[in-house]
């Protein structure tokens, strides 16, 4: 199973969580076709890709405003538990959980699985709407 967590923009702590059991590829991005859906300027229609490689994962960037990783933009790299992901240089954080792997202090914090009236309507518990005013403050901070 793999879950990625959304981050607030400001304090780093959990605000949504998608959890996934049997997918092969996590599509993330602003188009509604998506797994997870983030409405933000900056995120692409379809802007990253998790994809199952065997018992690993890897990531692979499709966005015209990159993806980060430790500050640095990335095309494609394997996930490692408890990786922070960052589509475009100034947009939202997701953080990435492989169950069986020992995750870093404080991930525990995040609201795991979906109820299962959740999983009846996948759209309402997929979609993020990313606010752009904190956004703003902390480009100006």
């Amino acid at each position: 199973m793999i879950t990625l967590t959304l981050l607030h923009p400001l304090q780093s702590v959990p605000v949504q969580s998608w959890p996934f059991e049997s997918e092969s590829v996590i599509r993330i991005g602003r188009s509604t076709d998506n797994d997870v859906i983030l409405y933000s300027a900056v995120v692409s229609r379809h802007h990253v890709e998790l994809r199952r490689n065997g018992s690993s994962w890897e990531i692979v960037s499709l966005g015209a405003n990159g993806t980060y990783i430790d500050g640095k933009r990335i095309t494609q790299m394997p996930v490692v538990n408890g990786m922070i992901v960052r589509l475009a240089s100034s947009g939202p954080k997701i953080q990435i959980h492989l169950e069986g792997e020992t995750p870093k202090a404080g991930l525990k914090t995040a609201s795991g699985k979906r109820s299962s009236s959740q999983k009846d309507t996948p759209d309402q518990a997929k979609e993020t709407l990313i606010d752009a005013s904190s956004k703003n403050k902390e480009e100006d901070n």
